[in-house]
């Protein structure tokens, strides 16, 4: 009579439904099958030496609410803090030279005149371009449009190649001309509609309220537990003893079964459920689900994904010719440099680094490159010590480095994506008691991923409470 739910896939997402649905459902035997040894995805930290190296993300927004929710109900909240506020500037690379990016930028678009106006990385004309924007009529044709498209449309094609681009790539390593506007930033179009501008419509969105700490001050956008995100991982993993968690082990296909499912390891175990929830990159869902509905797998498929890797950097701070005055800087697809960003993390996080060093992530691979993944580990190394050396004058080799490869890591949400989550939400609706979750949905950010999670986990008890019990 014990009714059984299987989790595949222990990374953030996992872990958050695994602890929701315990939550929810306390009398459900829940299993958490994951193909690593360790848990966590892409969330990764590396402590060594009094540096904290981050080889995933390194923060998470504070206005989406799940990552604080979860933060507060596993005791984290104290230990969150946000960005260094000492160093608060970020800049943009155009050629041998770093260019301020401009403060009071709000979900790409700047809402800031000043600094616009000062800064050198737009040109007058660009400027001029991007001020049409408050005349420009809202269009009037429905239907999706690209990222690049909708903000060249609004503010012209210079500020995107050299301001919204950058950010855009920071956040989803995509190709703008690819990216569905309606899957990435739906709030944009929304602002023109209602307000008749771009600008206009971010500008009113921005008089909402902030979310406060519990001391009244509102939350920096950007926080993380002082040791790393892998602080969310162990204390989610502490507070599941009642949950079963096999690792590491694949699971290498599913099969429906009367009742319920059959989820098959690599090993040649069975295991019945009557609940299967896949937290998995969206292509490897794909290959579960192929033998159970090949349309639900092909639409799972159809979502592209970009390879990615970081490596983190220690240099003595007297070999850093240029001062770490920042978080660090972007670099547009239009460089055609196979780096898509350097965080300088000491100066982000001072903590994160002892004193006297100087800690640096770069991050290669994008839409539209070459696989980055292809290349051994010193040719990488090689590649972001050319780049350090004409940015920031380092010639020395790197005290410390630390690569992290992440291939197919990043979900691109690209045009017809929300036609292709119809697809997958149809097709679920003819499998009861069948779920997906993960960031190649709905938000790819850790908020989201734990979102995600929680849903599937509501949506599993609630069918759990209704449907069929296994005898």
């Amino acid at each position: 009579m014990l009714k059984r739910t299987i989790i595949v896939g222990g990374g953030i997402t996992g872990l958050a439904v695994a602890y929701r649905l315990k939550q929810v459902a306390p009398d459900v035997a829940v299993t958490l099958i994951e193909r690593e040894a360790r848990l966590g995805g892409k969330i990764v930290t590396d402590r060594v030496d009094d540096f904290v190296i981050e080889g995933g993300p390194d923060t998470f927004l504070s206005y989406k609410p799940r990552g604080l929710g979860l933060c507060r109900e596993l005791g984290l909240e104290a230990r969150l803090q946000g960005t260094n506020s000492a160093h608060r500037r970020t800049y943009v690379a155009r050629a041998d030279q770093l260019y301020d990016l401009p403060e009071g930028l709000t979900g790409l678009i700047p809402t800031r005149l000043g600094p616009l106006l000062r800064s050198r990385l737009i040109s007058p004309w660009g400027k001029l371009r991007m001020g049409l924007d408050y005349v420009i009529p809202p269009r009037a044709a429905d239907g999706d449009e690209s990222v690049a498209a909708f903000v060249e449309r609004r503010l012209g094609r210079e500020v995107y190649a050299r301001l919204i681009e950058p950010l855009l790539s920071g956040i989803y390593a995509g190709d703008g001309a690819q990216l569905s506007l309606a899957a990435t930033f739906p709030q944009l179009r929304q602002a023109e509609l209602s307000s008749g501008g771009l600008i206009k419509g971010v500008l009113a969105a921005r008089r909402l309220a902030p979310v406060l700490q519990p001391n009244g001050q509102a939350w920096p956008a950007f926080v993380t537990p002082t040791t790393g995100l892998a602080e969310i991982v162990e204390a989610l993993e502490a507070h599941l003893a009642n949950v079963e968690i096999v690792r590491p082990v694949d699971v290498v296909s599913l099969e429906a079964a009367s009742p319920g499912y059959r989820v098959n390891l690599a090993n040649g175990e069975q295991r019945a459920a009557d609940a299967v929830i896949l937290a998995t990159p969206a292509f490897a869902a794909a290959g579960l689900v192929a033998g159970v509905d090949a349309p639900l797998a092909a639409a799972l498929r159809a979502i592209p994904y970009v390879s990615t890797a970081t490596l983190s950097v220690a240099y003595p701070v007297a070999d850093i010719l240029r001062p770490l005055d920042g978080y660090g800087y972007l670099i547009p697809q239009a460089e055609n440099r196979p780096i898509l960003a350097c965080t300088w993390t000491s100066s982000k996080f001072p903590h994160r680094a002892p004193p006297g060093f100087g800690l640096i992530r770069a991050f290669i691979g994008r839409a539209n490159q070459p696989d980055a993944l292809q290349r051994d580990d010193e040719d990488l190394v090689g590649l972001v010590r050319a780049e350090l050396k004409r940015t920031l004058g380092i010639t020395a080799p790197p005290s410390l480095w630390r690569l992290f490869r992440w291939p197919h890591a990043m979900p691109q949400y690209t045009l017809g994506h929300l036609e292709r989550l119809a697809v997958i939400d149809r097709r679920l609706q003819a499998h009861p008691g069948l779920f997906v979750a993960g960031h190649a949905y709905r938000g790819v950010g850790i908020p989201d991923c734990i979102a995600s999670g929680e849903t599937a986990a509501s949506g599993a008890a609630q069918f759990l409470n209704a449907g069929p019990r296994e005898t």
